[in-house]
């Protein structure tokens, strides 16, 4: 009972929350771009990518403190039901940009002038329905990328904007100024199924072919600009490396058959958006590579100041990994390390502020990207 327990477990890999009060309105302006390139955001994905949409009382079983200190500590000083001491991805994104952090799509009250996030922690990129069927419903999120589209076209709605051939003017209106980040999604797909009889191949078949029908249907209402993140390499999260038997590493010293699939995933995924070039030729499609961006940190951690790879910062003192899958980080016997900026994981299953911040400078500013960021960013600029 206790594997099977800390199997299913795992499948909580990628949930990082924010609150829709506390961080909404926040403006985040920077002097890379004073005059915003975009003038919204809107945003997909899973926990690496969610500002709020679930919480610590409505996301998984295996993290249930993320309301509580330290959680926030290092940007907000305080909690924002993100779990990480500080900002994501995402929030880099809305720097660079000078644009406000995205509010939560759930949200009443936000100000969504800017743009919205319909990213869900714990989401799927496969109907919650194929979870139920096979008896994998353990976890507590049961909307996928499915959901966050459904809501996007209701979103659009209240803009006028049905498709590109019913309402054009209106879907121009809205997209002509906005970029479109789909955040990494189907791990939990992956990590949902481990240790039952479905296949990972099926689980990529099916995950890639959701993610490939959401991108048709979004570049079908008229998309201009939009990035696409790939998976990272799971087999690097503290999790993974506590669950999986010490033989199965790799180069980089994470579990080999976890990067093995992630990356695998990604392959297929790069060949769906070449497809999806060619057929949206006046759209700007980016690959933001994830995998290979976070593992740049890994093999050159002393670059971003990063001493720890796979310790958990904040988490129980036992073990190897300072990590306790009953005890984990807000739980009242974990602790934290007073120097989170010098570990890439956080909690054990995600990142610090300062992993966040090193792979959105890698995906927005150096070479992780296909094609460049900046190449988005200058063809935006030229078509004014």
């Amino acid at each position: 009972m206790a594997s099977s327990l800390i199997l299913l477990t795992i499948t909580f890999t990628f949930i990082i929350l924010s609150s829709p009060v506390t961080n909404c309105a926040t403006s985040a302006k920077t002097a890379t771009h004073p005059i915003p390139p975009f003038k919204s955001i809107y945003a997909f994905g899973d926990s690496y990518t969610d500002t709020g949409n679930t919480n610590s009382t409505t996301g998984p079983n295996a993290y249930l403190y993320a309301s509580r200190s330290p959680y926030g500590q290092t940007f907000f000083h305080h909690p924002t039901n993100r779990y990480s001491d500080g900002r994501l991805v995402i929030d880099f994104l809305a720097q660079q940009l000078s644009l406000p952090f995205l509010p939560p799509y759930l949200s009443k009250t936000a100000d969504k002038s800017h743009g919205v996030n319909f990213a869900v922690a714990g989401s799927t990129a496969i109907i919650y329905s194929f979870f139920v069927k096979n008896n994998l419903t353990l976890n507590r999120t049961p909307q996928s990328l499915q959901t966050q589209l459904v809501w996007f076209n209701e979103f659009l709605e209240t803009k006028g904007c049905k498709n590109s051939i019913t309402t054009p003017k209106e879907c121009k209106a809205v997209f002509d100024n906005a970029l479109i980040w789909l955040g990494e999604i189907g791990a939990n797909d992956y990590a949902y199924t481990l240790g039952s009889s479905v296949s990972g191949t099926t689980i990529q078949k099916l995950a890639i072919g959701s993610v490939t029908r959401f991108l048709e249907a979004i570049l079908n209402k008229g998309v201009k600009y939009l990035v696409v993140q790939g998976l990272p390499p799971t087999g690097c999260l503290t999790l993974t490396m506590y669950l999986a038997a010490e033989n199965d590493r790799d180069t980089l010293g994470c579990v080999a058959s976890s990067n093995k699939q992630s990356y695998a995933h990604n392959t297929i995924l790069q060949a769906k958006l070449n497809d999806f070039r060619k057929k949206f030729p006046n759209a700007v499609i980016v690959y933001a590579d994830y995998w290979n961006a976070y593992a740049s940190v890994v093999k050159n951690p002393e670059k971003y100041g990063i001493k720890e790879l796979f310790k958990a910062c904040c988490g129980s003192k036992s073990g190897l990994y300072n990590f306790d899958l009953f005890n984990t980080c807000g739980s009242p016997l974990a602790t934290s390390c007073s120097n989170p900026s010098q570990y890439i994981n956080w909690d054990g299953v995600h990142l610090t502020e300062g992993m966040y911040k090193a792979v959105a400078e890698l995906l927005l500013e150096g070479k992780f990207s296909n094609p460049p960021f900046e190449y988005l960013l200058s063809s935006k600029r030229r078509s004014g």
